[in-house]
């Protein structure tokens, strides 16, 4: 719903800056680890943001103001909005290095696990800022988006999102698009995989569009893993050869993150063909989305992704939210644990696919051979 201008402000400005809770977390830990004398200390960050952010979720509830199309223009060009997102940088490399010290110092069975998954949901999210980032036309902020994404080695994404994502969303040709029936796990090789590929093709016909070889440095795959390369190079000599491990395994941690969030945005749904054959163009009805409020602060506003889907340009504080749009049940952090368990998520998202589209599977993207769940009772 649109507020009436005369009354309108963003009450949410002072909440934003709350974004920055995430990469300030892991720092919070070693209290909590020099508190309980145990390496369980560090699974404060994981345990916060799977754990305690669903249950704020849910008492504070959702937020359903849109700002009135007359203030959108100041409120895009602002900078304070600007300034949160860079500021998320800083913050995610400062968090990736003091865990990388820790690691390196040696910790408990426990300890490691909590350190991976810390750091992994830290650099997981943080390609939601890149995300952020990545869509705007400003160099500085495309070359951000690169840095951000630098930790998890997923700097294809950048290419891959912008220019295959946006353009196949809701369609059986985009990896990231998950189908009804399709659990996360079988989604996960599927979009991993098909992604990096689709990202290389689309790179690579650029280049050769203009008549030179993708092998430059001006490929943005190649110079995104550059970043990378030379961020564990770094890490590796600071902290010794063993950090490349813990390196490793949260940036699995980091983008399988990313997988799950793109699997619950679009699962299920599907555009339809018009009748010249082609699919109709993206709108509001084409993503999933959540208005609670907690989550929408901490991503971004990502959960608002129907307005991202059909606005790419407009910023993360002018997002609007639409009745037309498909709702889900609960904010980002819960879905996301649903869809790590296939029976519970089919449970609870499959009905609400199919009630979308009038209990027709024919006309949602569904896995070959999709069988419909029996009616309840």
């Amino acid at each position: 719903m649109t507020t009436a201008v005369g009354a309108w402000r963003d009450a949410k400005r002072p909440l934003w800056p709350m974004a920055l809770v995430v990469p300030a977390l892991p720092f919070a830990a070693p209290l909590t680890a020099t508190a309980t004398g145990s390496g369980w200390g560090w699974w404060l960050t994981p345990v916060f943001i799977l754990g305690v952010i669903p249950v704020i979720d849910l008492l504070v509830g959702d937020d359903r103001d849109n700002p009135p199309d007359t203030v959108v223009p100041a409120l895009q060009t602002s900078r304070y909005y600007r300034w949160i997102t860079y500021l998320f940088l800083p913050a995610q490399y400062a968090a990736l290095v003091m865990t990388c010290a820790v690691w390196s110092g040696g910790v408990d069975l426990p300890g490691a696990a909590g350190l991976v998954l810390t750091a992994g949901l830290v650099n997981g999210i943080a390609i939601n800022t890149a995300h952020e980032l990545g869509h705007k036309r400003e160099a500085v902020e495309r070359w951000l988006s690169r840095v951000a994404l630098a930790p998890t080695g997923y700097g294809h994404f950048f290419v891959e999102h912008n220019r295959g994502h946006h353009v196949r969303v809701a369609t059986p040709e985009d990896p990231a698009s998950a189908r009804l029936g399709e659990s996360y796990w079988r989604f996960w090789p599927r979009t991993v995989i098909g992604s990096l590929r689709s990202a290389w093709r689309l790179e690579t016909s650029r280049h050769r569009l203009r008549g030179r070889s993708p092998w430059t440095w001006r490929n943005d795959i190649l110079n995104s893993w550059a970043m990378s390369v030379a961020l564990a190079a770094a890490l590796g000599v600071a902290f010794g050869p063993g950090v490349l491990i813990f390196l490793a395994l949260q940036a699995l941690v980091g983008f399988s993150v990313l997988e799950a969030v793109n699997y619950l945005e679009h699962y299920g749904l599907l555009r339809q063909r018009n009748a010249a054959g082609r699919y109709e163009k993206v709108d509001p009805r084409h993503s999933w989305n959540s208005d609670r409020l907690t989550t929408n602060i901490l991503l971004f506003q990502l959960q608002r992704h129907s307005d991202h889907h059909a606005n790419p340009l407009r910023r993360y504080q002018t997002l609007r939210t639409f009745d037309v749009s498909p709702q889900l049940p609960a904010g980002y952090a819960t879905m996301l644990l649903l869809a790590l368990v296939p029976p519970l998520w089919r449970r609870v998202m499959d009905h609400r696919v199919l009630a979308h589209y009038g209990g027709d599977p024919a006309r949602a993207n569904t896995v070959p051979g999709y069988q419909a769940p029996s009616p309840t009772r």
